[in-house]
């Protein structure tokens, strides 16, 4: 049954207060304002009233809803606002997730997805491309902006369809097959297309075409080995060393990334897609180290298209226009500064606790939470926190042996930023997140008792 607008807000008061709680209508005295989630509330300073009072049965804060599809196809209608439901009423601690502006739906849904547009500006294989054209060179001209470098020295390419096509399309620029590539360790919080590969077999299809060797970090302090990668990369001679993780929440020295390539003569990449926003111009001044321009831009828009991707997806292309346009404002800067307050927030709320972080806590958007010490895993930890509308991610640490069963979380604080959340709100999700631990504790402990399921021990015991 579709919430009345008055409801739907409550509703989502509720849902953040605690699991599984609706309270009637007209009860809002309970309500404390960092928690207030609903359209009313944190999208009025964008979107003008009548809009919202049109869409106020369709929309929230995480998305459109599409009445029309329910009728035309009500499996995918009826999926679609389950999703929309579920994100609503759910704490989002996950590190690589955020919520897109109503802005950036327009123009995912737009009349951008029906051009096909293979080729580049002013050089493609299809006609009618002019206006794609000119929003594919906007796109472009405002990521450079973003990131204050000269069209005369930078080119970008924004056809790329995510980060892991895009990393393996500057490894196909660079590398000749089974060239060798250093990369951190997925243990040590690196990527999958950094190379990664078992015992048993070559997982990322990056150690299938190169020869790699991960760098790791000290066992101790959690922290990058810097004196050990130089080491290794003396040995190993790399042609290109990877800089950049998904699970690392320390700052990153690029200055030593580019002394230990300049020492073997090998490329620097800096994968940044988690912390672009956070140090993007030390980023960039730091792991610069050009190929001469026309021969740089020549490399990259070939490994893009024709070697591995086709048309570009223009809608996305637009989305993401739009969205560099935003990251060059002020507005963006404080939203960042907020996200990295609320992390060493819920980082100093989770160690005064009696919890134990690698590295001891955060400089970024993430933490990484050490459950071995708990005697947990990981995968527990998940479960429990997802019964209670709490959403995390497993995630390897560096004493694990295998990414199977990894013996930590991943908490990221930049999608309940978004929703307007503040160091207070940070420290009650810190006490959630204690709560679940106890409980997942309770289950570890408990004698196995046939139909007693995790979920009823969370219910229970929350």
């Amino acid at each position: 049954m579709m919430l009345g607008f008055k409801s739907w807000t409550l509703f989502l008061f509720d849902a953040f207060q605690g699991p599984h709680v609706q309270c009637a209508k007209g009860e809002r005295q309970h309500v404390q304002r960092p928690f207030f989630l609903a359209v009313g509330g944190g999208w009025l300073s964008q979107c003008r009233r009548r809009r919202v009072a049109n869409l106020r049965a369709t929309v929230s804060e995480v998305g459109h809803g599409i009445p029309d599809l329910e009728h035309v196809d009500p499996e995918i209608g009826s999926l679609i606002n389950k999703e929309r439901m579920r994100q609503s009423r759910s704490v989002n601690l996950i590190a690589s997730e955020n919520y897109a502006s109503p802005f950036v739906f327009e123009i995912l849904g737009s009349v951008l997805n029906n051009k096909y547009s293979e080729g580049l500006p002013g050089a493609r294989y299809y006609g009618g491309n002019f206006v794609i054209d000119d929003l594919e060179k906007l796109c472009k001209d405002r990521a450079l902006k973003a990131f204050n470098l000269s069209p005369e020295l930078w080119s970008v390419n924004v056809q790329p369809y995510s980060g892991s096509p895009a990393n393996f399309a500057v490894y196909t620029a660079l590398l000749e097959p089974h060239d060798r590539i250093m990369g951190m360790s997925l243990m040590a919080g690196g990527h999958l297309t950094h190379g990664h590969y078992t015992t048993t077999r070559k997982v990322s299809a990056t150690s299938i075409y190169f020869e790699s060797l991960p760098y790791g970090v000290d066992p101790k302090t959690g922290l990058i080995d810097y004196e050990a990668l130089r080491e290794t990369a003396k040995v190993f001679r790399p042609r290109l060393i990877i800089a950049g993780a998904s699970a690392y929440p320390r700052h990153i020295d690029w200055a030593q990334f580019r002394a230990a390539c300049d020492e073997v003569g090998a490329y620097l990449l800096v994968d940044m897609a988690h912390i672009s926003g956070l140090d993007p111009p030390d980023l960039v001044r730091e792991s610069q180290r050009q190929l001469p321009s026309s021969e740089s831009i020549q490399l990259k828009l070939a490994a893009v298209f024709p070697a591995l991707q086709g048309g570009p997806h223009n809608a996305t292309i637009g989305a993401l226009a739009f969205q560099l346009r935003e990251v060059a404002s002020p507005e963006f800067k404080d939203y960042c500064e907020r996200v990295v307050a609320n992390s060493k927030v819920l980082a100093s709320c989770l160690t005064k606790h009696g919890s134990k972080l690698v590295t001891g806590g955060t400089d970024n958007h993430l933490l990484l939470w050490d459950l071995k010490a708990e005697g947990l895993s990981g995968a527990k930890m998940e479960k429990v926190c997802e019964e209670a509308s709490i959403i995390v991610n497993r995630n390897t640490i560096a004493s694990d042996s295998s990414p199977i069963s990894p013996g930590g979380v991943r908490l990221g604080s930049c999608a309940m930023t978004t929703r307007r959340v503040d160091e207070e709100g940070f420290r009650r999700i810190g006490t959630y997140l204690v709560r679940a631990r106890d409980i997942a504790r309770g289950i570890q402990e408990r004698p196995s008792r046939p139909g007693k399921s995790v979920e009823r021990w969370t219910w229970l015991h929350w």
